[in-house]
């Protein structure tokens, strides 16, 4: 959950360490800190509760000189935000400093250890365990920096991404990671390194990155070639990739949040997610976000291309069972991605909450396919999921966002969907990236299977590469929305409902306004709603409805009429030119006509909008809502 960055090289160190705390802040925003080494036997240790701008507060008229620094922003796990429990955490002999990124889970023990051999604790956290502990190796055994981290590490159970300094050799940065993540940039000539939990604050600096896997440990010496050893101290080889990140994704460019951009963004990086990836049998497809465009030539459109498909026909064709594990707003798209699966390749599909699912003692069969969904890669409890269905003998396929991540790395293939960076916390531009590559999953697996009809995957993939100019024509209708939202900021509850591929819409909906205004909502299939709900209904109750001319409109005409006859008061999705729906609901957001398996693309946008608007309205920050973090890496 938290961000870490470093630095080592012959720049100073503080312009580099804020930026990317900046760059990471979607990590956690409770406290943050940084440990600058000036020169041998100096270090500068600046801390605030709150978040990075606090802490630049905190550091004006100090000393921030130095090549060599750590920093780190907080998402509270062990220990309240405060500026006695913020990172970096130093230790007793004023040697070390150390920030984390995980946490220790036998930290207790280890600290009644330390205890004993007089080390007297400041914090209440797990890291400053850590950081004790490898200042008692380092004083013991007289070793270096990375020999004291790896014996220290050795005695310690849970996940980690951690980074050392030591104030008597600037020259030496030590990390390690166990089930967290992190990321090393590589200077030119290895002139300096850049240490981060992702990518992100390191693209303006260098292209080239080391990922370090589970147990391993890196040290970083200016002029150096990378050296990373296990914890066996047995060296490892460093495999040096190529980043490929949009800095103009990193920036706001314009909008007043990142929210509010990433939800505009989607049309474009829907392009992007399915470029190279929608194909004609013959020739080569130029894409046209025209709505009129015409596609009665047989030629058009013809092919769903997902090397993954290609690459493991056999062994996904012959899957007697998919199950989709995830998190939160990725395991709304695998709600989807299940109702894709089943009707178009008549495979059976389970849907589970990660967090379930690795502790429930699952039946998995070797012939399962498990789908792991997850924006960043590194969801704590997907990754778990991930590794009890490799141990026994599922095949693994991977659908995330940040190349090179965790997930992206113990599956067995898989497919990126390619959005680009998401900085703002509630996740949107994933979401519907994520329905995207479910959806052409489904098409391609149905194609290879047979099971669907020439005209209806031809119609669908068609339908499928016009979404970006249907989501122009809703996001065109921002300011309506924005209006409509003053409304209901005096709402303490909400209830969206939807039926079919619209009830994940729902849940999705009703999450994006619990994240970013705090006001509780519950998502519901609009059947249900006699079941319970219905007795919350009132006048204070607004009721969203996702009300397209779907096969289930004649249903949720009669939802709406049940919730009017309460006095309730609705906010209906209708498509275009819907007249029936319009004359008994309140309020109405009209989208634009798609194909029934591929409304949630479309609906889902008018929903994030008007959460984003009522949030702004009741004057929250939606970049950053409290108690909330981008990247969930801890239990």
């Amino acid at each position: 959950m938290c961000g870490i960055v470093g630095y080592i090289g012959s720049r100073e160190a503080y312009p580099i360490l804020i930026k990317g705390l900046y760059r990471l802040e979607y990590r956690g925003y409770d406290s943050a800190g940084v440990a600058l080494v000036p020169k041998a036997a100096v270090m500068n240790v600046y801390k605030a509760r709150g978040k990075v701008s606090d802490l630049e507060t905190a550091t004006q008229g100090q000393d921030l000189s130095g090549c060599t620094g750590i920093a780190h922003t907080r998402w509270a796990t062990h220990g309240e935000p405060s500026v006695k429990n913020a990172h970096p955490h130093v230790s007793q002999s004023g040697n070390l400093a150390l920030v984390h990124n995980g946490i220790i889970e036998n930290f207790d023990v280890l600290r009644a250890q330390l205890h004993e051999k007089g080390y007297i604790f400041q914090s209440d956290t797990d890291t400053e365990v850590l950081v004790q502990l490898i200042d008692y190796v380092q004083s013991q055994h007289h070793c270096s920096l990375a020999e004291a981290v790896r014996v220290a590490l050795r005695k310690c159970i849970g996940a980690y991404a951690i980074a050392v300094v030591d104030r008597r050799d600037p020259s030496t940065l030590v990390t390690a990671r166990k089930g967290s993540p992190l990321v090393i940039g590589i200077g030119d000539q290895n002139s300096e390194f850049f240490i981060a939990s992702d990518a992100t604050p390191i693209a303006g600096y260098t292209q080239k990155v080391a990922y370090i896997d589970d147990g391993q440990i890196a040290i970083c010496r200016p002029g150096e070639e990378l050296e990373i050893i296990n914890l066996n101290n047995e060296h490892q080889d460093v495999e040096v990739k190529e980043i490929g990140v949009d800095l103009d994704m990193l920036d706001k460019g314009g909008f007043p949040h990142f929210m509010l951009k990433e939800i505009f963004d989607q049309p474009r990086v829907l392009s992007d997610c399915m470029r190279g990836r929608l194909f004609p049998s013959v020739g080569v497809f130029q894409p046209t976000d025209d709505p009129s465009a015409d596609y009665s030539d047989p030629n058009v459109l013809r092919k769903v291309v997902l090397s993954a498909v290609l690459n493991n026909r056999a062994r996904l064709l012959s899957a007697t069972r998919f199950i989709i594990v995830a998190c939160g707003t990725s395991w709304h798209a695998g709600l989807i991605g299940k109702q894709m699966i089943e009707q178009y390749c008549k495979i059976p599909v389970e849907v589970d909450y990660a967090s379930e699912f690795r502790y429930r003692d699952p039946v998995i069969y070797p012939s399962d396919v498990v789908i792991a969904i997850s924006q960043s890669g590194e969801t704590a409890d997907t990754l778990a999921a991930v590794e009890l269905a490799k141990s026994r003998g599922a095949f693994i396929y991977g659908i995330c966002n940040v190349v090179g991540s965790s997930i992206a790395r113990a599956t067995h293939t898989g497919s990126y969907i390619h959005v680009g960076p998401e900085i703002g916390v509630a996740s949107t531009k994933a979401f519907t990236g994520q329905v995207t590559v479910l959806t052409m999953l489904a098409l391609a697996l149905a194609k290879e299977k047979g099971a669907i009809q020439d005209s209806q995957f031809l119609e669908i993939v068609q339908e499928l590469n016009l979404v970006p100019a249907k989501m122009k024509q809703v996001l065109s209708k921002n300011q309506a929305i924005a209006e409509l939202s003053r409304i209901f900021t005096y709402a303490h509850n909400f209830l969206y409902l939807g039926r079919g591929y619209n009830y994940p819409v729902a849940l999705e909906g009703a999450l994006k306004l619990k994240e970013i205004s705090y006001i509780h909502a519950e998502g519901y299939p609009a059947a249900e709603m006699k079941h319970g709900p219905i007795a919350l209904i009132d006048t204070e109750m607004p009721v969203v409805v996702v009300a397209t001319k779907n096969a289930m409109y004649e249903k949720i005409i009669s939802n709406i009429q049940e919730i009017k006859a309460r006095k309730g008061k609705v906010i209906a999705l209708v498509s275009e030119g819907d007249t029936e729906i319009a004359a008994i609901a309140d309020d109405c957001i009209e989208i634009p006509k798609i194909i029934e398996c591929l409304e949630p693309l479309i609906t889902t946008i008018p929903l994030q909008l008007l959460a984003y608007h009522i949030a702004v309205c009741k004057g929250k920050d939606v970049d950053q809502p409290r108690n909330l973090a981008k990247s969930v890496t801890v239990e």
